[in-house]
């Protein structure tokens, strides 16, 4: 069982509104957030660096479920619903969060409802990217799921480039494998296959997505 990362010095900083009274908590990388099946007593927003949401299976085999940016929250379904975390939340960079409790949440909510409104609709947007996600596991081949990750990725993370949408950091083939249920060799083959067919341009740790993937994904979803 991983254990909670230590709690840095407090501070006050506006999350939910101006009365709210967050704790900074800095994380370092590689380190344990929260750990599958752990009582859930307090839920997460990120202020700065990354977090994955992972599930591991009895082999050790990871499977990734989301990255999670700054401005991100996570760990709120068992404030509410009071059972165990259902994955592990991992930092991939050094990161800053506040830490929210389920009393000061249920209060805060309380006197300002339109928190409660944000954080369902941040929820519905989570079930429909799972619901996109199990259509795609179900009716999609290894390189269409690719070609979707890799246009999401380009999308969220992407900076607008003469060639394309630049991600700065390019996930390594094992990590695109885990994010769309596949081995690193068959990523490996149809990550290559890709960048020979100028579909997406390596450069260095970088990786430019062009307009003609961009479209291939559209035209494979209108479909």
């Amino acid at each position: 069982m991983a254990s909670r990362p230590s709690v840095g010095k407090s501070a006050k900083k506006p999350v939910f509104g101006s009365d709210w009274n967050d704790t900074p908590c800095h994380v370092p990388v590689g380190s344990a957030v929260v750990a599958q099946d752990e009582p859930g007593d307090a839920m997460f927003v990120i202020m700065s660096g990354r977090v994955k949401v992972v599930i591991f299976g009895e082999s050790g085999r990871e499977v990734t479920l989301s990255l999670l940016r700054s401005g991100d929250s996570f760990g709120e379904m068992s404030l509410f619903d009071q059972a165990p975390r259902s994955a592990h939340c991992l930092a991939i960079e050094p990161t800053t969060l506040l830490v929210l409790s389920r009393e000061d949440l249920l209060r805060h909510m309380q006197s300002h409802p339109r928190t409660a409104m944000n954080l369902l609709g941040e929820m519905a947007r989570r079930l429909r990217r799972a619901d996109e996600t199990i259509a795609q596991l179900a009716l999609c081949d290894v390189n269409e799921r690719l070609i979707h990750r890799l246009v999401g990725l380009a999308r969220e993370e992407g900076a607008s480039g003469p060639d394309g949408l630049v991600v700065r950091r390019r996930p390594t083939q094992q990590e695109l494998a885990n994010m769309i249920g596949s081995c690193r060799e068959t990523i490996s083959r149809a990550f290559n296959q890709l960048a020979r067919d100028g579909l997406i341009i390596p450069r260095g740790r970088s990786l430019v997505v062009t307009p003609a993937l961009i479209e291939r994904a559209e035209k494979k979803k209108a479909a």
